[in-house]
């Protein structure tokens, strides 16, 4: 025995490593195309083809295993008579010892038949909770998909989980293939459990986030209970940034009426430094840096104080300043409830007007749901001003109330979905100063067609207003411009603006915007769009009247990075004078909206 372990470790070293496999491919000519790629995507031994692999023995161990890698596959898209037959260099590779080294792998055939599709029989699970929603798919003469009766199976199982009775699983199943007819009769019993309520409630993990705090943020209620509320939970922790991670463990039995939850967390390094560079077309180099603190108190309040200087280079009128501070402290009187304080100051040196100003604004950001958000609170700004109306200062109370709902796919590559915003912001002048309110809207929708959702249509609207108060009594910024990147693509940035006479301008009391996209898939990376982008700014409270309107037009190149589009935009003026007559071309990371 002892010549036999010998031999063969002298025979493993001095084998060859060998050559990849120079053919390795799957037989299964009766197989439809859907058939086809999920036996691709099952094979162990394709796997190794694609990544390159070059062992011989990697190449016998998979095909050792594609039996029921591939068994599963057909089973996948409702296949039960199926035959499979695995050729190593010819031989099969069920009766090939994976212990004997081979010195090379040449060919490995998959070959496959599927035989006839079946379709569900009986297709039962009982007993089910009330308004329980099973698959269509899992129906009689539907096909009879492997994967269609766990989906249904999970789904009665989230039923009675829905229903308070957190313990529900499976009890048992029959599943049988009736090859004569073609059919698979399912039948599958389940065990619903008693109704439970939220029980005690540990903390694991933590080290400098209190448990109290911890607990609050997570927000489990009393009473009976329900998956969502677990989901939030874990949603609440992962959002504070306190934690790398955080979940929710469910005890695997009751204690008495209630069911018993461990929250086990794993805590983020509390401090962090960043920098960053920036590059537009428009606004030129920016420069930015920010110092972080994500357990500022003991309660994961988070603290960033943020510092920026940009339009370096840029064509939008000179350089920009700003120094900011924010503290952020999660589950302030409910979980759903963020309290919030800033303060900032900047330096604005816009192409009509330059401004200086300090803002200290607190208050509260409210989840109603994870895509639905209300955000009031208080503020006051106090700043200096030069425009074409001359310099002036200004001092204001404001009230800001903000909601936001977003149901986008994806907030930078969105093919589905629609995203609104509405702010208002009441203000009381001072020093004699007018006091209203300045409202700002901006919604988005987006539809997709065509084979995989290639094409995708794009639009988005905003509006803006000034009530109550004249353009020289408010803060410079809080008035509206139209061009640029945001606004409308291919006129100079904030190029339109409301005519005194004389060549002098400032910005408008009210603004309407309409951008339009048709995106267009090329590649699984490389997308074309074309756009149309027209806005308004006029010098009433209301838009559409006193005022003027530009437009522009022009055409895109995206690539998917996998985590945002890098964007190309480059478009023209198509109205006014210079319609046509000059290009202006636009960098950024993610869709322009």
């Amino acid at each position: 025995m002892r010549n036999l372990i010998h031999s063969m470790a002298l025979t493993v070293l001095i084998a060859p490593l060998g050559a990849a496999a120079q053919d390795v491919r799957l037989d299964a000519p009766q197989a439809d195309e859907d058939l086809q790629t999920a036996l691709s995507a099952a094979s162990l031994s394709l796997d190794l083809l694609r990544d390159g692999a070059d062992a011989p023995q990697d190449y016998v161990a998979a095909a050792r295993a594609d039996y029921r890698r591939l068994l599963t596959g057909l089973y996948s898209q409702g296949y039960y008579g199926g035959t499979i037959s695995i050729l190593v260099d010819g031989v099969e590779a069920s009766s090939i010892d994976p212990l004997i080294p081979r010195r090379s792998v040449n060919t490995v055939v998959l070959s496959v038949t599927p035989g006839p599709q079946f379709t569900f029989g009986r297709a039962d699970i009982e007993p089910l909770a009330r308004g329980t929603e099973l698959p269509e798919a899992f129906s009689t003469g539907q096909s009879a998909q492997s994967d269609v009766i766990g989906d249904a199976a999970s789904a009665a199982v989230s039923g009675w989980r829905n229903a308070g009775r957190p313990l529900a699983r499976t009890d048992g199943q029959t599943i049988t293939a009736n090859h004569p007819d073609g059919q698979l009769d399912v039948a599958i019993i389940l065990a619903p459990g008693p109704e439970l309520t939220f029980g005690t409630v540990t903390v694991t993990g933590n080290e400098n986030v209190r448990t109290e705090r911890v607990m609050a943020i997570a927000g489990i209620p009393n009473g009976t209970f329900d998956p969502d509320m677990i989901s939030r939970a874990e949603t609440n922790l992962r959002r504070t940034g306190a934690f790398s991670s955080a979940s929710v463990i469910e005890a695997e039995a009751a204690a008495g009426t209630t069911l018993p939850l461990t929250i086990a967390v794993v805590e983020q390094t509390p401090r962090r430094v960043g920098a960053g560079i920036e590059y537009s077309t428009v606004s030129g180099l920016t420069l930015s840096g920010y110092w972080l603190h994500r357990n500022l108190l003991g309660g994961a309040e988070r603290f960033r104080v943020d510092g920026e200087i940009g339009g370096l280079t840029g064509e939008t009128g000179g350089i920009d300043y700003s120094l900011g501070a924010t503290f952020l402290r999660p589950a302030t009187f409910s979980q759903n409830n963020d309290l919030y304080a800033n303060a900032l100051i900047e330096q604005l040196d816009e192409p009509s007007y330059f401004e200086r100003n300090a803002t200290v604004e607190a208050g509260i950001v409210r989840r109603i749901r994870d895509d639905v958000i209300i955000e009031y609170g208080v503020g006051f700004t106090v700043g200096e001003i030069e425009d074409d109306l001359g310099s002036r200062d200004y001092s204001l109370f404001y009230l800001p109330l903000e909601g936001t709902i977003d149901r986008r796919n994806d907030a930078l590559d969105a093919t589905s979905g629609y995203y609104t915003n509405l702010s208002i912001s009441p203000f009381l002048g001072l020093n004699g100063q007018d006091s209203g309110a300045r409202i700002f809207g901006d919604g988005r929708v987006y539809r997709s067609f065509g084979q995989d959702d290639r094409f995708t249509f794009a639009a988005r609207a905003q509006f803006g207003s000034i009530l109550g108060a004249d353009a020289a009594d408010v803060p410079a910024s809080y008035l509206f411009y139209s061009g640029g990147g945001g606004t409308v693509r291919g006129q100079p940035y904030q190029s339109l603006a409301v005519d005194l006479g004389g060549g002098d301008e400032i910005g408008g009391t009210s603004f309407f915007g309409v951008q339009l996209e048709a995106r267009v898939g090329v590649t699984d990376k490389i997308g074309v769009v074309g756009f149309y982008d027209t806005g308004f700014v006029g010098a009433d409270a209301l838009p559409f009247d006193n005022g003027e309107w530009h437009a522009g037009a022009g055409l895109g190149v995206r690539y998917d990075t996998g985590i945002g589009p890098i964007r190309l935009d480059v478009a023209t003026p198509t109205s006014g004078d210079s319609a046509g007559q000059s290009v202006e071309v636009y960098i950024g990371i993610g869709q322009a909206f």
